[in-house]
């Protein structure tokens, strides 16, 4: 990141009133942005799903030859915290996790724990199979604790117009805060990667738009 603010504007800056004279910095308060056009143009980029271990250094350095230009990784996918909008790898989950929870956790119990036993949400599933073509539609419709609990299962046979048959079948399923966890986690894996050929062209107007 240091060699990304090397090309920021400087200011002067005055820490006390004894230091009249001032302090020349970076102003990091400085923004880029991506063009819209070239972030929305599916030819400028492709899609990259996250793995453990991957981090915006090391897709740079892979993908761009230099781990300096993992700013154009994080800016081209509005990332302004790699901490938290970078997915956490599987240890570091469970440490959050389990710092998360702690607080509603049982003595004796940890946060991790509570989390994979405690319901986050509800919900009530119903699947739609058209008899002749075999086409099913899902639909997963949340509801509260009370409507969960008085659920009725089963299976129903609609007749549609033409003669048609639809089944329903009713099931319902619970998700866990682990589990809510994990889907806001896994969430951030899918990213966009701007094409190496198109590497030099933002350098260029990186250069142009802040010095």
């Amino acid at each position: 990141m240091a060699n990304y603010f090397q090309t920021f504007p400087k200011t002067f800056y005055t820490s006390t009133t004894e230091n009249t004279e001032g302090d020349v910095v970076t102003n990091i308060l400085t923004r880029f942005s991506f063009e819209r056009e070239l972030k929305e143009n599916s030819a400028t980029y492709y899609k990259y799903d996250i793995k453990d271990g991957d981090t915006p250094e090391g897709l740079a350095y892979k993908l761009y030859d230099s781990p300096n230009r993992h700013w154009i990784i994080l800016g081209f996918n509005d990332i302004l915290d790699p901490q938290y909008d970078w997915p956490l790898d599987e240890r570091t989950f469970y440490r959050f996790v389990e710092s998360k929870y702690v607080a509603n956790a049982n003595t004796g119990q940890s946060g991790l724990t509570w989390s994979q036993a405690n319901v986050y949400a509800y919900y009530r599933v119903e699947k739609r199979t058209i008899t002749l073509t075999q086409k099913s539609v899902e639909d997963k419709i949340l509801v509260d604790a009370a409507a969960y609990a008085n659920i009725s299962l089963g299976t129903t046979t609609i007749t549609l117009k033409g003669g048609e048959t639809m089944t329903v079948v009713t099931t319902k399923e619970t998700k866990t805060y682990y589990d809510y966890e994990q889907e806001l986690n896994d969430a951030k894996r899918t990213i966009k990667i701007l094409k190496p050929e198109f590497v030099n062209r933002v350098e260029t107007e990186l250069k142009r738009v802040l010095l």
